[in-house]
């Protein structure tokens, strides 16, 4: 139904805002206590709909529900349009991109997109057989992200690390067997760069890990046997935000 309408949900008040400042809202639903509380959003709203707290939780897969839905447009960008953001006439570019490529947790999807946005990545790719982007959970995770940064969708991840060469970006992919520590990848992360992040549990495939220019991997002095993909994302984003900061 989703691609269908090309419609979806943003659940709470976080994603309303999100969406609203992104001007792809054709429908708020808002409980008359939620109103009260969050009327700012519903000012702003093309059009509202007052419902009761039944119908507000068949609008909602949240447990707790907080009372003001958003019908939004479909907002994925073209693959060459996202990375469009990462050219140095662009205002405010950093040349920083995440790529995921067969991500199959709405929870992780949507937290890579809200880590890229806090380490101030250009953009975001969903690629392969990622999960939907606009799963009700993907875009809660995200927790308004999904709004702040153009994200693409594409079926074909080697097309994503040939898009991203063509745009300028050193393609670095995560792999805990890199032949490149993470520790020794400064002078490449100041520079344009894509990150490659594979499935949650499989990680890359060694066909598309061996068409990155660099496998990195992070190094870990502990026990564990590998960091997740939430946290191995967050750290290899981390460090190029760092790197650039002390660049500058």
């Amino acid at each position: 139904m989703r691609a269908e309408r090309r419609l979806f949900l943003a659940d709470g008040p976080k994603a309303v805002a999100g969406a609203l400042q992104r001007a792809v809202v054709v429908e708020v639903f808002v409980t008359s206590a939620a109103a009260e509380q969050y009327a700012t959003l519903v000012a702003a709203a093309p059009r509202t709909s007052y419902v009761d707290d039944r119908a507000l939780r068949s609008l909602s897969d949240s447990v707790t529900p907080a009372g003001i839905v958003a019908v939004c447009v479909f907002l994925d960008v073209t693959l060459d349009d996202a990375l469009s953001a990462t050219s140095p006439a662009t205002s405010r570019s950093t040349g920083l991109v995440t790529i995921a490529a067969d991500v199959r947790d709405p929870g992780n999807a949507g937290t890579l997109v809200r880590t890229s946005d806090a380490f101030g990545a250009d953009a975001v790719v969903l690629a392969g057989s990622s999960v939907d982007l606009y799963n009700p959970k993907t875009v809660r995770a995200s927790v308004g992200s999904v709004f702040h940064l153009p994200v693409a969708v594409e079926p074909d991840p080697a097309a994503a690390l040939h898009a991203a060469r063509r745009a300028g970006l050193v393609v670095l992919a995560a792999d805990g067997d890199g032949e490149l520590s993470l520790d020794d990848a400064a002078d490449l992360l100041v520079g344009p760069v894509a990150w490659l992040f594979g499935n949650e549990a499989r990680g890359l495939p060694p066909e598309l890990g061996s068409q990155a220019d660099h496998r990195v991997r992070i190094p870990t002095p502990g026990r564990a046997e590998s960091l997740n993909l939430a946290t191995a994302a967050a750290v290899c984003l981390h460090e190029s935000a760092r790197a650039r900061r002390s660049k500058g």
